[in-house]
């Protein structure tokens, strides 16, 4: 007997999709279960997750707090991080031409996953097709992984007596190095990471982080006004 043939909403953009929230999402639970740990509480952390949602700004958001900086410093620093997601949102726009009342939504699923997936993409309709799924699919799984890992860590107690109060730095670690590919990406790295272990003595929790971005930052304009 043949096998059934696939369904035509199937497409590769949709598996790709599907395939990105998964493995993405449960990360989510790290997120969680630290955030409890940085001293929100279980609804403070999802409503969090699910209004912030990219993953690098909130492990910086949760590490300042931890480290016991200010909430400026932890929003100016998650903010910094952000400001990628709209020069992903420029090129979406340009790429997919949204109707205006899907704008607000796609903006707030616009993340690294769901631009990859959908720039990917050998024509238009199924960039949108893998837009979507990605963007949607990371939303649920990486928010339904926050709510468990926020419950699980506050039936842990202390993190420092199960050395989890480093894991904020880890995971994000975890999630940049992927992104460290070539000479110039390592090398905003090293020069990013050199300023913080030289501004960490000298001022208060949460700022080295923002000293990094900015140094980041004016590297990747020197990088990019350099190339022909």
């Amino acid at each position: 007997m043949p096998a059934s043939p696939a369904p035509t909403w199937w497409t590769p953009a949709v598996r790709m999709g599907v395939s990105i929230a998964v493995a993405v999402g449960v990360y989510g639970v790290s997120f969680g279960a630290l955030a409890v740990a940085a001293g929100l509480s279980v609804g403070q952390a999802v409503v969090l997750s699910m209004l912030m949602f990219t993953g690098g700004s909130q492990f910086a958001f949760i590490g300042v707090i931890s480290g016991g900086g200010t909430l400026a410093a932890a929003t100016t620093a998650a903010s910094l991080l952000g400001i990628r997601n709209a020069v992903y949102g420029v090129q979406l726009n340009a790429l997919l031409r949204p109707r205006a009342a899907l704008k607000p939504v796609m903006a707030q699923l616009t993340i690294d996953e769901s631009t990859a997936t959908a720039l990917s993409q050998p024509d238009r309709a199924e960039s949108r097709r893998g837009f979507w799924t990605a963007g949607v699919g990371v939303w649920v799984m990486w928010n339904l992984f926050t709510l468990l890992g926020a419950l699980l860590g506050s039936q842990i107690g202390d993190p420092a007596a199960f050395g989890l109060d480093g894991a904020a730095v880890a995971a994000f670690l975890g999630l940049l190095w992927p992104r460290l590919k070539g000479r110039d990406a390592g090398a905003i790295a090293v020069a990013s990471a050199f300023v913080t272990l030289v501004a960490v003595p000298f001022v208060p929790a949460g700022i080295p982080i923002i000293i990094a971005a900015a140094v980041s930052g004016a590297l990747a304009v020197a990088q990019h006004r350099r190339k022909p």
